[in-house]
């Protein structure tokens, strides 16, 4: 396995969850940003696509997009995001998903391999299948996602394994430090 692109910052459920909190929305908010995109105008509102290299994604510059798109609008309409919900969850998800396919295909083109699979709890977003499933039949790709039983949070992977762990009193010691972004 050789990796060719990575997250420079959020992961794109992180993108979806921080965006739907900037709206009001309670966690995980992922899964309501899906929901209410299914009854809005995906174009009704443009938010920017990040620019990194052709493989990697960043989501923090299209988080304070958003942002300032709900203060912005929310200072002229204090019921900006009541009145317009739908729509914002839709144009957002319309953003992330083409965003996410853009990098796919730069992948798929780089390396010739057209056989793709997602994984967690994001995968469970209708968007992101859909578009799949569309570059399946469209591109000829062999594309896999999971079942929804099966797109579980990674959170909830890694408390389980936690659990699993303290069962067979299986500790690290106390001078052990976390590292977040590991060196490959």
């Amino acid at each position: 396995m050789e990796i060719i692109g990575q997250t420079l910052d959020d992961a794109v459920g992180e993108a979806f969850d921080k965006s739907a909190k900037l709206l009001g929305l309670p966690y995980p908010g992922g899964p309501l940003i899906d929901q209410y995109a299914s009854f809005g105008n995906p174009k009704a509102f443009l938010f920017p696509k990040p620019k990194v290299g052709p493989l990697d994604f960043s989501f923090s510059g299209l988080k304070t997009a958003v942002l300032y798109f709900i203060e912005k609008n929310s200072k002229d309409n204090p019921e900006f995001i009541k009145e317009n919900l739908n729509d914002i969850c839709a144009s957002l998800q319309f953003t992330i998903v083409d965003y996410l396919m853009d990098k796919i295909k730069n992948a798929v083109k780089q390396t010739k391999i057209k056989t793709v699979a997602i994984g967690g709890g994001v995968s469970a977003n209708s968007g992101i299948r859909k578009a799949l499933q569309k570059t399946e039949s469209d591109l000829g790709w062999k594309v896999h996602i999971p079942k929804f039983e099966y797109c579980t949070d990674n959170a909830a992977m890694i408390a389980i394994v936690g659990e699993l762990k303290y069962q067979q009193k299986l500790f690290a010691s106390n001078d052990v430090v976390a590292k977040a972004r590991m060196k490959y």
